[in-house]
């Protein structure tokens, strides 16, 4: 199955492990193209741990980065060699500033009285006009993000990551998708545990976007839940474009079996 991932702060003590086993599917500061669905998922910065400062800088030396002006020139340059015809999705460990500061803002701090944890690089790529630039020119001041649309040939339709989980330190959800003006659909898939143990199985969690049209039209929290031979789903649903409605932190549910046997091992 065709896949595209990005190492966060927790798997910069591994990367040994997982570039071996990731290889070209692991898309920090790099493209990964697929022809038949006329779509490039352009990678953020590897490793992220949120806010102002690079986490984890020895390891980024490898990608040639030192400072948040190179990060930020690696990402666009990245997206600026994007396929003609392709829309970006933007895949990151943790999403741009500019989201939110309130403490439930899907990139906010819940673990003090608000603030904006956003990757500031990342908001420079999606906000920032595309252009071939110079290192020496790149800004990471944000512009409007209508204006990307506006001026170049490229279209962003989702920028979906991680990293600030849903559940907030004092209880409580947090927002998990804001959309911009243009449409733009920042998606947090950070639901901690991913994996709940039950009696004799487990209950693992997929976050599912559909896409019609170069355009998000519904996004599931789905939990997936294997007990002895038996599964079944629970859906919570986060955005349904037929009904335009945004759905609250936990969505509208629905649960259903599962045809199918699970083989054991």
């Amino acid at each position: 199955m065709p896949k595209a991932a990005i190492l966060g702060n927790h798997d910069s003590w591994s990367t040994q492990k997982f570039s071996s086993n990731l290889g070209e599917d692991h898309v920090g500061y790099g493209r990964l193209d697929f022809p038949a669905l006329k779509v490039s998922v352009v990678g953020g910065r590897p490793f992220s741990c949120g806010g102002e400062n690079l986490f984890r800088k020895k390891l980024l030396k490898r990608y040639g980065v030192k400072t948040m002006e190179e990060s930020a020139y690696r990402i666009h340059r990245a997206a600026m060699e994007t396929p003609d015809g392709h829309s970006i999705i933007f895949l990151a460990h943790n999403g741009p500033t500019g989201l939110g500061s309130l403490a439930d803002d899907i990139c906010g701090k819940d673990w003090e009285d608000g603030g904006d944890f956003g990757d500031p690089e990342e908001e420079s790529f999606v906000h920032t006009t595309p252009s071939t630039l110079p290192l020496a020119e790149f800004s990471p001041t944000a512009q409007a993000i209508s204006s990307v649309k506006e001026t170049s040939k490229y279209s962003v339709p989702l920028v979906v990551f991680g990293h600030m989980h849903k559940e907030m330190i004092n209880g409580g959800f947090r927002k998990m998708i804001s959309i911009g003006s243009d449409s733009t659909m920042y998606l947090n898939t950070a639901i901690v545990p991913r994996v709940k143990p039950l009696d004799s199985g487990s209950s693992r969690a997929f976050t599912v976007v559909d896409f019609k049209d170069n355009k998000v039209t519904k996004v599931v929290e789905t939990w997936v839940s294997s007990v002895g031979d038996k599964m079944s789903k629970e859906e919570h649903i986060l955005f349904d474009a037929s009904s335009e409605v945004l759905k609250s932190h936990q969505g509208s549910s629905s649960e259903t079996p599962l045809m199918g046997h699970v083989s054991p091992g």
